[in-house]
């Protein structure tokens, strides 16, 4: 069964999807254009125009391609397909669609179309990662791992943050990555207390923690890798904060399972450093999903009813952040496998001292 197949097992009978979102139609069809996807029994189309056809000919075989003309745009052309078919109920996103586009998509539609939203459908497939996907991300992270090797023997006094970002994006880039997974970010001294520090041009000094969260992009799919480092000998209180960052990581990390409670997952980081003193330094999230977007579902969070299954990616990044100091985040991004975890990151997490 493929992806769309799966969706509309998903959906009513005689009731077709919109997709506007553009990681849910990389995800259903393998099209990186601009455009609409629109899918029902009997249709598999892609919306889109002159400049992406043959774009998208090539990135989806398996689906209709049809370009908007004259009068008739994306949405109308998408209400003809569901007239010749007979189907009048549309499921749209309803997180993405703005208000006026929702007036104008039931201006285009047939009179006798109905709407409804489409509940995250395509977005709750997309938790567990099937061979394919599983492949590219470890080689994203592959690739981040091997970046962080060389930018720990680029990294010296008197670079700024900037600098030690744009070495970090090209290795990735010459590593094979077709993108950042994100805007790395690389926060050094008393910025590491940004947990996300814009990289600017303070001069990394010695002493200081370097904080670098970043990842690549591979065939779609993101990775998701964080490392602090220090750049010579670093205060016995930067020590201490690391250790207890580490030890939380670490505790979080090992309990992962299927059928854990995700909530349940941040509790034990959390109690960790809360327990050393830290507990208010620590205001996100333990970690989420990664997949085609960088943060997806599901989430280690302690508002999270989200459980654990094999499949699922998630990243474990439990940071300490002080004020006038600086702080410290690890972070990993795990597999959960049939009886536990694996960690797709090799870096080593001890700290490492340039």
């Amino acid at each position: 069964m493929d992806r769309t197949e799966k969706l509309l097992a998903k959906l009513p009978e005689n009731t077709a999807a919109l997709l506007h979102n553009p990681s849910n139609i990389f995800y259903l069809s393998g099209y990186t254009g601009e455009g609409l996807l629109l899918v029902a029994p009997g249709i598999k189309a892609v919306i889109t125009d002159f400049r992406y056809v043959e774009a998208a000919q090539k990135q989806c075989p398996a689906f209709e391609i049809h370009s908007i003309r004259a009068g008739v745009g994306h949405v109308k052309l998408a209400g003809e397909l569901l007239e010749k078919h007979g189907i009048n109920k549309l499921l749209y996103e309803d997180n993405i669609v703005t208000v006026r586009a929702m007036r104008d998509m039931e201006k285009a539609m047939p009179e006798n179309m109905t709407f409804e939203p489409l509940n995250f459908a395509v977005e709750a497939l997309r938790t567990v990662k099937d061979e394919e996907e599983l492949k590219a991300i470890q080689h994203a992270c592959d690739i981040t791992c091997q970046a962080f090797e060389y930018i720990c023997g680029y990294i010296k006094p008197g670079m700024t943050e900037r600098q030690v970002q744009l070495t970090l994006d090209y290795k990735m880039l010459e590593l094979g990555a077709q993108d950042m997974a994100f805007s790395t970010i690389v926060a050094s001294g008393e910025n590491g207390s940004l947990p996300h520090a814009v990289p600017g041009e303070r001069v990394i000094q010695k002493g200081d923690f370097v904080t670098m969260d970043y990842g690549a992009k591979v065939d779609g799919y993101c990775s998701d890798m964080t490392r602090t480092v220090a750049v010579g000998e670093p205060s016995q209180k930067l020590r201490e904060i690391y250790n207890i960052v580490l030890h939380a990581q670490e505790e979080a990390q090992s309990a992962l399972a299927p059928g854990k409670n995700c909530a349940d997952m941040d509790k034990i980081a959390r109690d960790i450093i809360a327990a050393a003193g830290y507990g208010e330094c620590f205001g996100h999230s333990l970690g989420h999903g990664v997949g085609i977007d960088i943060h997806e579902e599901p989430r280690l969070s302690s508002r999270s009813t989200d459980i654990l299954a094999p499949g699922h990616i998630v990243t474990v990044e439990p940071g300490i952040y002080v004020p006038g100091l600086g702080g410290v985040r690890i972070e990993n991004t795990c597999v959960i496998t049939e009886d536990g975890y694996k960690a797709l990151c090799s870096a080593s997490k001890d700290l490492r001292i340039l």
